[in-house]
């Protein structure tokens, strides 16, 4: 399969964030090292290679912004996906278990700030970029045609939708609640025709979640 440039600066920082959580979910709770330290390392080392790569990913520079009214539905659809992110958990709803749960709290059982706040921007401001830029401006692009850069967002096809939508359900463990929000980030991308509306939707769940999880302790939403 021969990649362009621009489809490798897509996949490689996803790849690299998949690769540490799959070393995170391998290590030990209880061993010499805290594998939740390997989520600020993964802030860290993904978030440079996106600021590498920033000047090579147009839909995300100041042109393709988003207007004030793309901006405040964005929002709302990233809070109507949160809303349901958090109700769409019962036993049936999930794909096994995570092998890389997130606990924000020190031994005393009170919430450890050294290791949620790298967690909160991960999670809030990190992959909604690295994640948008892969599953909707690569991949969903990349279905309807290989050379994806030449592929209007409003003409990517349903095929093209489902599938990258059901892909991005096998990386959540709640896999109804991750058709809803890749279904709701995809529609805004092709409808709006800007990858900022998609990225900004995404961030707010995640931000929304992750101040919902430390105020609730459902640390098994992390």
């Amino acid at each position: 399969m021969n990649l362009s440039p621009a489809a490798w600066r897509r996949i490689v920082p996803f790849a690299v964030f998949m690769l540490l959580l799959a070393v995170r979910g391998a290590l030990p709770a209880d061993g010499a090292l805290d594998p939740r330290w390997l989520y600020t390392l993964t802030v860290v080392v993904v978030g440079a290679l996106l600021l590498w790569w920033w000047r090579d990913y147009g839909e995300l520079s100041r042109a393709n912004a988003p207007t004030v009214g793309e901006g405040l539905l964005s929002v709302v659809v990233g809070l109507v996906v949160f809303a349901l992110w958090i109700t769409l958990d019962a036993p049936w709803m999930r794909l096994g278990e995570a092998s890389a749960s997130f606990d924000g709290r020190g031994p005393d059982g009170r919430p450890d700030w050294s290791l949620i706040v790298p967690r909160w921007i991960g999670a809030a401001l990190l992959v909604p970029v690295m994640e948008e830029l892969f599953w909707r401006s690569f991949l969903m692009r990349w279905i309807a045609k290989p050379q994806f850069e030449a592929v209007p967002p409003a003409q990517v096809g349903v095929k093209a939708i489902v599938l990258s939508t059901f892909v991005f359900m096998l990386a959540h463990t709640l896999w109804l609640a991750a058709i809803v929000a890749g279904l709701a980030y995809a529609l805004l991308y092709v409808r709006t025709g800007k990858l900022w509306t998609a990225v900004i939707a995404h961030a707010v769940t995640n931000g929304v979640l992750g101040a919902w999880v430390v105020a609730t302790n459902r640390w098994e939403f992390w």
